[in-house]
């Protein structure tokens, strides 16, 4: 399948980029949310490109302009800033993350995340920050052209019906990406350039929880940074993945544990992707977890509350029931592994 034509944007720097994105956005609503890409002002932006490429390719993005950031430089890198908190830009590799001594050494659920992600060539070109932002995910929407005519479209692009929950008003594709369970497990925080400037604010408030529309972040925006604190380094933690093959696939289910333990749990946090239209956190499961030494029967009790937080619905090619039931099997080895 060959790419829709496109003009192609080469900043030099992120003010250059965001004032692009500004120029190309709506001129009625400049600071709505980023929607589908039909409705976001014909501008698409590419770093990796690893999954850009093949959506256009798809048809699922046709933008008369293609931003490619990869040329500014201070998107790039990892450093550690004032205070201890570790800094990396959104243009960091996930090889770079993989390999990276202080991130396996202070961060390690977020290398061994990364080293899950597909394989070790698209782990050279994607990035951090595309897999933050990495689109949801149906086996109704990432078809052709051709095939999603054939079905009548449906509501993430170009109708305005749900093939996984019929007669429902939300889109349910799932987020499948790797490393935001981690980062959530490590209360990251995001750094976002846009005209009036950069704002900060924890990852889990970037994602809306829908299929179509999956993020806070508005049209002439970009993802610059993510910082993980000072505060949760050193926690021990695991992350788990099912996939039908053992490279290149998405996760169908993904579980991420992160936790404190001295002898007894200090604090914990769990989180799942690719069975709901987001990464959540688990609720619950820190107060659970907190205070006490880990053991088989506690870790089978936060189990069952991740399970429970897995809305898997009929977005892939394995049954809901059965990526429901992982989500719990992974989070008990999860918590046994990173427990020790």
């Amino acid at each position: 399948m060959s790419l829709p034509e496109f003009k192609f944007v080469r900043p030099q720097s992120l003010s250059e980029a965001v004032a692009i994105l500004q120029q190309h956005s709506p001129a009625a609503d400049p600071l709505a949310p980023r929607r589908p890409p039909e409705e976001r002002g014909g501008i698409e932006i590419i770093a990796g490109g690893t999954d850009l490429i093949p959506s256009m390719r798809q048809r699922l993005f046709e933008p008369e302009f293609v931003l490619d950031i990869r040329a500014i430089r201070e998107l790039r890198g990892i450093r550690e800033v004032p205070g201890g908190d570790l800094e990396l830009g959104a243009l960091t590799t996930l090889t770079e993350i993989e390999r990276s001594a202080i991130i396996r050494q202070r961060y390690p659920v977020l290398a061994e995340a990364a080293r899950t992600v597909a394989s070790p060539v698209i782990r050279n070109m994607a990035t951090i920050g595309g897999n933050i932002c990495l689109d949801t995910r149906c086996v109704w929407y990432n078809q052709s052209l051709q095939w999603r005519k054939s079905c009548g479209f449906c509501i993430k692009k170009d109708g305005d019906l749900c093939h996984v929950a019929p007669g429902g008003q939300k889109c349910w594709a799932a987020f499948s990406a790797d490393t935001p369970p981690a980062l959530l497990c490590l209360e990251a925080e995001i750094e976002i350039a846009g005209p009036a400037g950069p704002r900060r604010l924890p990852l889990s408030e970037l994602y809306t929880g829908e299929g179509d529309a999956r993020m806070n972040l508005r049209r002439n925006e970009i993802l610059a940074r993510i910082i993980l604190p000072r505060r949760t380094a050193n926690w021990r933690g695991a992350y788990r993945k099912l996939r039908i093959r053992g490279s290149i696939d998405y996760p169908l289910a993904g579980v991420a544990v992160a936790i404190e333990n001295n002898g007894h749990i200090q604090q914990a946090n769990i989180a799942i992707t690719g069975v709901n239209p987001a990464p959540v956190l688990v609720k619950r499961a820190g107060g659970l977890l907190a205070g006490k030494a880990l053991s088989e029967s506690l870790a089978a009790e936060a189990a069952d509350l991740a399970a429970r937080t897995a809305k898997p619905l009929t977005t892939s090619a394995l049954t809901p029931e059965y990526r429901r039931e992982i989500v719990r099997v992974f989070t008990r080895r999860a918590l046994m592994e990173a427990g020790g």
